[in-house]
C-alpha cells in the first residue's frame, strides 16, 4: 500500500469515475485502474463496484480514512512551511449559523492581523452536520452548540448566551415589557429547534420541570433559518440571543425569556487528530475574538478560561 494507490482511489470517488479521475490527475486511465486494483488486492476487498461506479461498504470505510490521511499530508506541508515564518496554509472552519453571523467578520480581521498567510474556508451548518464533517476529515475544527457527546469529538466551551423570543410586532407577546415566563409561552404556538438537538433538549427539559409542554407550530433543524422565519412574521420563535441582533431590520420584537438555561457554544475538534500550526493559530485568534467582541453582543458572555 502506498500514497499513489490511496490518491488514485480518492480521485475516482471525488471525480465520479476512472476516466474523470485520470483527467483530473493528468494521467492515463490505466494508471488509475492499476493503483486502485493493487489497493484492493492489498486489502483483499472490492472498494468500487465497477458496474455502478459507486463505493462498496468497505470502500466507504477506506474512504473516510483516506480523507484523513490526505488532510494530514496537507497539514504536514503547511506546518513545515509555517516553521520558516508565520503560520500559513488552509484552515477549514465550521460555524453554526447564528454564531457565524456575528463572529466571522471579526475573525477574518483578527487573522489578517495575527497570521496574514492563513487562508480560511468557512463552512456554515448545523451542529450535527459540522461534527460529521469533522469526523470525515472535511473540517479542521468547528464552533457548535454544546453539550455534544461523541467519543471521537473533543469539545471546549467558549461562550454562553440567553434564550430570547422573536415575535412579530402584531403578536400579543411583542407587547411584553419584561421577561416572558414559560407558563405564558406554553399558551402559544411556537417555532422550535429540531428534536434531539442540544438547544431543543434544554427547552423541553425546562418546560417539563414545570409540568408543561410547548405547543409546536414548526420544527426547524437550523437556528438561523428558525430566526429568519420569525423575522418574516411566520410565527414566534425561541432562539439564542445571537440569532436576533439589533441591526437586523424588520417588523419584529425581541423579548427575554425567564426560566431557561443559557445556551453554550464551544469549539469542536477530532479527538485523535492533531491540529496544524495554522489551525492552532486560528483557534487562538478565535478565542481572542470571543473575549474581545463577545461582551458587545447583548445576552452573550465569554466563558472564563478557568471554567473551560
Amino acid at each position: 500500500m502506498d500514497l499513489r494507490q490511496l490518491q488514485a482511489f480518492l480521485a475516482v470517488v471525488e471525480h465520479g469515475g476512472f476516466t474523470a479521475a485520470a483527467r483530473a490527475t493528468h494521467t492515463v486511465q490505466s494508471n488509475i485502474s492499476t493503483h486502485v486494483a493493487r489497493l484492493e488486492r492489498e486489502l483483499d476487498v472490492t472498494l468500487i463496484d465497477r458496474a455502478t461506479g459507486s463505493t462498496t461498504a468497505e470502500g466507504d470505510a477506506v474512504l473516510a480514512r483516506v480523507r484523513r490521511i490526505q488532510s494530514e499530508l496537507v497539514s504536514l506541508e503547511a506546518d513545515v512551511s509555517s516553521m520558516q515564518g508565520s503560520p500559513r496554509g488552509l484552515v477549514r472552519l465550521g460555524v453554526v449559523g447564528t454564531t457565524a453571523r456575528w463572529m466571522v467578520p471579526h475573525l477574518v480581521d483578527q487573522i489578517a492581523q495575527d497570521s496574514p498567510d492563513i487562508q480560511l474556508l468557512i463552512a456554515d451548518g448545523t451542529t450535527s452536520s459540522l461534527t460529521l464533517r469533522i469526523l470525515d476529515g472535511d473540517l479542521d475544527l468547528a464552533l457548535i452548540g454544546l453539550p455534544f457527546d461523541d467519543p471521537e469529538i473533543h469539545t471546549k466551551p467558549l461562550f454562553t448566551e440567553d434564550h430570547v423570543v422573536i415575535a412579530p410586532s402584531a403578536h400579543p407577546l411583542a407587547t411584553k415589557e419584561a421577561e416572558i415566563g414559560l407558563e405564558e409561552l406554553a399558551e402559544h404556538d411556537l417555532l422550535l429547534a429540531a428534536p434531539g438537538t442540544a438547544f431543543r433538549n434544554e427547552i423541553d427539559q425546562a418546560f417539563a420541570e414545570l409540568g408543561l409542554e410547548p405547543k409546536v407550530k414548526l420544527e426547524v433543524d437550523g437556528l438561523r433559518l428558525l430566526a429568519s422565519l420569525a423575522f418574516q412574521g411566520f410565527g414566534v420563535a425561541i432562539v439564542p440571543a445571537s440569532a436576533a441582533p439589533g441591526w437586523i431590520g424588520g417588523d419584529w420584537t425581541r423579548v427575554p425569556i425567564r426560566g431557561l438555561p443559557r445556551r453554550t457554544v464551544g469549539q469542536a475538534t477530532r479527538r485523535r487528530g492533531m491540529l496544524s500550526l495554522a489551525a492552532q493559530s486560528t483557534l487562538a485568534s478565535l478565542t481572542h475574538v470571543v473575549s474581545a467582541k463577545g461582551p458587545e453582543m447583548p445576552g452573550l458572555s465569554a466563558v472564563e478560561p478557568s471554567a473551560q
